[in-house]
């Protein structure tokens, strides 16, 4: 079961990142293009949709991380335990 958050909070963390560094890479674009018509509202769309999707993964990634955390300090509780009796 360790593993398994592990897996996933590795994965999700990625993701997360990969969603929110496109979003501010989409926010650079459209700053810096040419083109200042319509366009800045389909980007400001897609980033606003990819930062929200890396903050979700980044949560998700930080749920697990806890997930991860408290059951490595349980383990290491039930061996102190089985060890003092």
């Amino acid at each position: 079961m360790n593993n398994k958050h592990k897996k996933k909070f590795i994965i999700n963390i990625l993701i997360g990142l990969v969603f929110t560094n496109s979003s501010i890479s989409a926010i650079i674009y459209a700053a810096y293009a040419d083109k200042h018509k319509l366009d800045w509202i389909y980007w400001a769309f897609i980033s606003v949709l990819a930062f929200n999707a890396g903050l979700l993964f980044l949560g998700s990634a930080l749920i697990h991380k806890v997930k991860v955390d408290l059951m490595r300090r349980q383990k290491e509780k039930m061996k102190t335990d089985q060890i003092t009796e």
